[in-house]
């Protein structure tokens, strides 16, 4: 009972003061309210992040031919000529533990039907580039093996790129041109998204045999990268080291020489793409540790004030028989009471700014509970440790002193 009334007399003591007492708290709520919408912030990135790699299926590895430069300029991870449908047929027979595997090449063009014209990613793959993904179809079905081996014109179209060539009709049977050449559309894919973090439309595009889009569309003999999905995760490891030296056997490259190939595991791709989430969190989160400490120190301030404004109210309630460790344990109340008040209106702060983050610039944001408890048992703390110097301060005077205080 004795707490409780000394929790109702902290409120008091506060409401006197309404003003000095909220803005004692704004380094609290800003400091709380920036964790809070770190937090939201990093782990919206980790999701997206896993969302990202998700899209590319279970067990993915990519290989992407090598940089091309010309005159010192780069053109970039895939822009050379150094993968080929041989190096595509070796890793099948001489990996173990590979299940699918699938060449891919890729290119954009302007795709005409009876009811639209758009610009969009036209993708040569085998039949497991579909497995590899785990992209399921809609309806219709997905091209074959024999229309692999006879460069048949037919596709199937992603969701978006469906829409916007036949406006809601379906698909299926339908001819589009790419270029001079009529492609039949034999399967829409069921949508799969956009990337968060560019913006990409994965389900903007039109995906045929590569071997069609290497004759017809590209005119080459070389692949813009490879995927393979190994058996399992636990194998990823091993089958990337070996699928790294056989390409250098198919390519002879000598020891010590740089690799005209790169392998990306999906770990790999995940850790590069969370790399500069992290780095924008850790930036926040120094921001939110400094507006704490401010807090803190705003509030070990107001309660030195409030020690010496009080001190004939001190000298009274010793006088009438309270204890150094009763007129402590108040004043800690106070302290606590302040930076627990602006820890609670902080991470409302923070709950607010991250859905004004997600709603005007599209960030994934993600609040979770965790976080709130942490935050605002680390408030608690602030009190605790910055309100404890004032306290004892006004728990060590003397009584006598204390009633003479003018």
């Amino acid at each position: 009972m004795r707490f409780l009334a000394a929790i109702r007399i902290a409120f008091r003591a506060l409401l006197r003061n309404k003003l000095r007492a909220v803005l004692t708290m704004l380094g609290v709520i800003f400091g709380v309210g920036a964790v809070i919408t770190t937090v939201s912030l990093g782990d919206g990135a980790r999701v997206m992040v896993q969302q990202q790699i998700a899209t590319m299926g279970e067990n993915v590895m990519l290989i992407f031919a090598g940089d091309f430069r010309r005159g010192g300029v780069s053109f970039g991870m895939g822009s050379s000529s150094t993968l080929t449908l041989d190096d595509m047929e070796a890793i099948r027979r001489e990996v173990p533990g590979v299940r699918n595997i699938s060449p891919e090449v890729r290119t954009t063009r302007q795709v005409i039907a009876s009811g639209g014209n758009t610009s969009t990613s036209v993708i040569g793959a085998s039949t497991e580039y579909f497995a590899i993904r785990s992209w399921k179809l809609k309806d219709g079905e997905f091209f074959t093996q024999q229309d692999i081996a006879g460069s048949a014109k037919v596709a199937v179209i992603g969701a978006t790129a469906a829409e916007k060539l036949f406006a809601g009709d379906s698909p299926l049977g339908q001819v589009v041109r790419v270029g001079n050449i009529p492609f039949v559309i034999v399967g829409e894919l069921a949508p799969k998204g956009s990337s968060p973090g560019s913006g990409m439309d994965y389900d903007d595009c039109l995906i045929a045999p590569y071997t069609t889009v290497m004759k017809r569309l590209l005119n080459t003999t070389t692949l813009r990268g490879i995927n393979v999905q190994s058996e399992s995760m636990d194998i990823m490891p091993v089958v990337q080291e070996r699928v790294a030296e056989l390409l250098r056997q198919q390519h002879r490259i000598a020891p010590g020489r740089e690799d005209d190939f790169t392998i990306r595991s999906q770990d790999e791709l995940a850790s590069a793409m969370s790399q500069t989430q992290e780095t924008m969190q850790y930036l926040l989160g120094g921001v939110a540790i400094v507006s704490l400490l401010v807090g803190g120190i705003g509030i070990m301030n107001i309660m030195l004030v409030s020690v010496t404004e009080r001190t004939r109210e001190i000298g009274i309630r010793m006088a009438l028989g309270a204890r150094p460790r009763d007129v402590l344990l108040q004043f800690l109340i106070e302290a606590v009471t302040l930076s627990c008040t602006g820890g609670a209106l902080g991470i409302a702060a923070g709950m607010a700014a991250s859905k004004i983050l997600t709603q005007v610039k599209n960030w994934p944001t993600l609040t979770s509970p965790e976080a709130m408890i942490v935050a605002f048992i680390f408030s608690a703390a602030v009190g605790i440790f910055f309100g404890f110097y004032p306290a004892r301060k006004a728990s060590q005077l003397d009584p006598i002193d204390a009633l003479r205080y003018e």
